[in-house]
């Protein structure tokens, strides 16, 4: 038997119309009794005569039973004469209530306060503001025309307690406090009054001592080789002086002193009682070197310069020696407080080194950095401070 007559034993599809009854055809199923698909919008359903799921024919009956049945976004019902929601109700003046309601809000940004008994004096005048003014938010530019200032002739005199305040003496509270104690005198005569001013050439004691009025200053400078560490001397060719003269109108004078050969940090200020604090040998400042020999240093010597070397003038030992680099024994780093002159060269030259170069790379707490060679630099109020207290 062939596939053909195999194949016309089999019972044919049912079609209507030439077509394949599928799921999802327009035509009528017979077996389904001859109800049409679901999907079927065109023609009504057998069931009671209703309309298809999505049926646009119902629309129309809901109308009749006034539904609501516009879009969601529809204005064309929604806003009828009697409806809440009229374009032009809310600011029309049909509403009495909703009239008399926007009139009785007061207050909100960019609505006036509406004129009332209560904001009228006794005259009957309406106050606006405070002194009159109708807004003095916009009047505050110009409030200077009703205070009167009155110019201090620049005679360069200046209060009592800051005088005392730029003298290094104390802060202008606690100079306040000794003013009004009756230990500051000015042209003899005892000051117990705060806001007395002074000029420069006026006699300023504090305890009986005469105060002077200049400011203090510090100035750190980072030496370069070739420059004498002196305030004035007629045979050099360049001083330290040279490189600061600029950096203040007041006198300055160096604290401690660098060899001409020397390198590294070196504070200048007006201030007495700073400089000897930190030149002083019983207050033993803190001092690092970077020092670099003629040829490599043994451990031995490291040693014996930690433990201690007699100079001529003393016994002096380093707080601390080692190398810069390992693979270098020729750099070294020494850490010391004795503040006896030309130390470090002394130190190495008694063990046999010649020093090549010296570089004071730290002092008293202050180092290099952001420092390049031959520039100065002002302390900042807080290393005056450190410095001050003797933290380091």
């Amino acid at each position: 038997m062939t596939k053909r007559e195999r194949g016309q034993d089999r019972p044919q599809k049912r079609t209507v119309g030439g077509r394949s009854n599928n799921r999802f055809g327009k035509s009528e199923s017979p077996a389904r009794g001859g109800q049409r698909n679901r999907f079927s919008e065109n023609e009504k359903s057998e069931r009671k005569g209703s309309q298809g799921r999505f049926s646009k024919t119902e629309r129309p009956e809901r109308r009749e039973r006034g539904e609501r049945n516009e879009s969601r976004f529809s204005r064309d019902n929604r806003r009828s004469d009697n409806s809440t929601y009229r374009k032009n109700d809310r600011f029309s003046g049909k509403s009495e209530e909703r009239g008399e309601r926007r009139q009785r809000r007061t207050s909100g940004r960019g609505v006036e306060r509406p004129d009332s008994d209560r904001y009228m004096n006794k005259d009957g005048k309406v106050i606006r503001g405070r002194f009159g003014e109708k807004n003095l938010r916009n009047k505050r530019a110009g409030r200077t025309d009703r205070i009167q200032s009155v110019k201090r002739e620049d005679d360069g005199s200046i209060r009592l307690n800051r005088f005392i305040a730029n003298a290094g003496i104390c802060s202008r509270r606690e100079a306040d406090t000794f003013i009004a104690s009756g230990v500051v005198t000015v042209n003899g005569k005892p000051v117990t009054e705060m806001g007395v001013r002074v000029k420069p050439g006026d006699d300023v004691r504090f305890n009986g001592q005469r105060i002077s009025a200049e400011r203090k200053v510090y100035v750190l400078l980072n030496k370069p080789k070739g420059f004498v560490t002196t305030v004035d001397d007629p045979h050099a060719d360049k001083t330290v002086m040279d490189l600061v003269r600029s950096a203040c109108p007041e006198r300055v004078y160096p604290v401690g002193r660098l060899d001409k050969t020397t390198t590294g940090l070196l504070l200048f200020t007006n201030d007495g009682e700073m400089t000897k604090r930190l030149t002083h040998p019983k207050y033993n400042r803190k001092k690092i070197y970077h020092v670099h020999l003629d040829k490599n240093v043994s451990k031995n010597d490291l040693q014996q310069i930690v433990d201690g070397v007699t100079l001529e003038d003393g016994f002096v030992a380093a707080d601390s020696v080692s190398y810069v680099e390992p693979e270098d024994k020729k750099q070294v780093g020494i850490e010391i407080h004795s503040g006896k002159n030309r130390v470090v060269r002394r130190i190495f030259a008694h063990l046999g080194y010649k020093v090549e170069k010296l570089d004071r790379v730290y002092f008293c707490g202050l180092t290099k950095k952001n420092l390049p060679r031959g520039k100065w630099r002002f302390l900042s109020e807080d290393e005056v401070n450190f410095l001050k207290m003797g933290s380091f």
